[in-house]
């Protein structure tokens, strides 16, 4: 197994499940370190060639979280491969003339996050037209909750949330922000850059073994499940951004891995007139991209689901496939009526979401069966939120998620959806409170009166990161927010704006 590494073909051995974090420091590259082992800190941080329609996309990673064999065939930059103390890469310039590094621990992985977006291919400055010039913003026609939380950018289009999973204990940030404000675009003979315009590797199809433990990623989604036929007991693994602490931080080794990740059919969508579909594999960063103004509901999550670099690995699928009852994207697919095919080597099935969580990270899936993608029915309710409710604003988990789709006609309820996370063994709806608010008219006193019913939804606990009590108070105070909102929406029965129902389109590989 060989990876290219700042240009060079590096060759990968050694135990599967060593991280690519340790496999490229043993190859002498320390810019990236190891700060937390759990994808929260970003002193890992690398960057990958991923695909991205025609051409490639740099795209950071955690790489403490990524087996190192997951790297084969593929191209990576690090901070070394970016620049050096002679010829530093412009965004390493700006850190430094901008006293963005004080200790310099976390340096390296904010310089490739940083890099990931200066080389973002749709970055723009603000207002810029196509000739450069400003323009007037363009006008989406969508809300701001359709259109997701806002992004904070500079003059120059760059986004700050792309730092969003990388800390620093020195600087107190400022100097880091006004570093990447003051990013210009990759000039003329940036060879990084113009790398974008042909086309990402493609992962190679590997087997290896360390004489312990087997790392396998195969050609096809058919061989995928023969081997989970053939062994079920194998670890299936995408992004690896659950997996790949457990490894870390847990120290838990599996005799056999399964790498389903870069599997073309599970990376692809659908838009019919009758539904969505999505692909198990495809990752939050490229579902938000490809689903921009289709799905107002996921369009509001993602911002919110961790923070950038696990969204770059993190897959629907494996959000799902962990059963876990504080995973954000489960609440938002119960409001959506999601099912999910079941796929194993025998045949394939189709499971409502509501029906797929039996108790705590248990779930009707089989032990040789993947989760192959997930269907939202069409059409969409016209009102959605998501709430999610944690310490912090943002890069949290959640102490407790909510998320509604309602459908209003002549202000009364005609149909509710409510999905919930963090209040239970598993995520679950909220069928009480849907029967309550249906036929009832959408008022502040409806959402008040009915408040009390979803307080009593689910079976809270208390934890470190919340009590039952103010688990159940938050329920409660989501459906008036909700409401409120949503007031000006109902009352002039506002559907989905011009445009916004995807239409027939064929599938299209991501």
């Amino acid at each position: 197994m060989k990876s290219t590494v700042n240009g060079t073909s590096c060759e990968i051995d050694g135990d599967v499940h060593t991280s690519a974090l340790d496999f490229l420091r043993s190859l002498g590259l320390t810019g990236c370190k190891e700060g937390c082992a759990e994808g929260e800190c970003g002193a890992c941080a690398v960057l990958v060639a991923r695909p991205d329609e025609e051409g490639t996309r740099w795209t950071a990673i955690n790489a403490c979280l990524v087996p190192a064999p997951a790297l084969a065939g593929q191209e990576v930059l690090t901070a070394e491969g970016l620049g050096s103390p002679t010829d530093l890469h412009p965004v390493q310039r700006e850190m430094a003339e901008r006293g963005g590094s004080q200790c310099g621990y976390c340096t390296p992985g904010f310089i490739c996050s940083m890099a990931a977006e200066y080389y973002r291919p749709d970055r723009r400055a603000a207002h810029a037209g196509d000739d450069g010039h400003e323009s007037e913003p363009p006008e989406s026609g969508l809300t701001h909750a359709e259109q997701g939380p806002p992004v904070e950018e500079g003059e120059n289009g760059f986004d700050l949330h792309a730092l969003s999973g990388n800390l620093c204990r020195c600087t107190g940030y400022r100097p880091i922000r006004d570093a990447a404000f003051a990013l210009g675009f990759p000039e003329s003979g940036d060879t990084i850059a113009e790398r974008r315009d042909s086309q990402a590797p493609r992962p190679e199809a590997i087997d290896v073994s360390d004489g312990t433990a087997r790392y396998r990623r195969p050609e096809s989604l058919a061989e995928a499940l023969q081997v989970l036929q053939d062994a079920p007991e194998t670890q299936v693994v995408a992004g690896c951004t659950d997996w790949g602490v457990e490894v870390g931080v847990g120290g838990k080794r599996a005799t056999s891995m399964l790498a389903i990740d870069r599997l073309p059919e599970l990376r692809r969508i659908d838009w019919s007139d009758e539904r969505i579909e999505l692909g198990a594999a495809l990752t939050l960063s490229e579902l938000e991209r490809a689903t921009t103004g289709r799905l107002p509901l996921l369009a509001e999550l993602i911002p919110q689901f961790a923070s950038r670099l696990i969204r770059n690995s993190a897959t629907i699928g494996g959000n799902i496939g962990t059963g876990s009852p504080i995973g954000d994207a489960p609440p938002v697919l119960l409001a959506l009526e999601a099912s999910l095919v079941l796929a194993s080597a025998d045949d394939e099935r189709e499971i409502p979401l509501a029906e797929y969580f039996t108790g705590y990270r248990q779930t009707v899936r089989r032990d040789d069966e993947l989760i192959t993608a997930v269907r939202i029915p069409l059409p969409l309710a016209p009102l959605t939120r998501f709430h999610k409710v944690a310490k912090r604003r943002f890069d949290d988990i959640s102490s407790v998620a909510v998320a509604y789709a309602l459908s209003v006609e002549d202000g009364v309820v005609a149909r509710a959806r409510i999905g919930l996370g963090g209040v239970a063994a598993t995520p679950l709806r909220a069928r009480e409170t849907e029967r309550a608010l249906e036929g009832q008219p959408w008022s502040a006193e409806t959402a008040r009166a009915v408040s009390a019913t979803l307080v009593a939804e689910g079976t809270p606990m208390d934890d470190h990161r919340a009590s039952a009590r103010y688990r159940s108070a938050m329920l409660g105070t989501s459906l008036e927010r909700f409401f409120a909102e949503t007031d000006e929406t109902a009352r002039d029965g506002r559907a989905l704006p011009p445009g916004f129902r995807p239409t027939g389109r064929k599938a299209v590989s991501r």
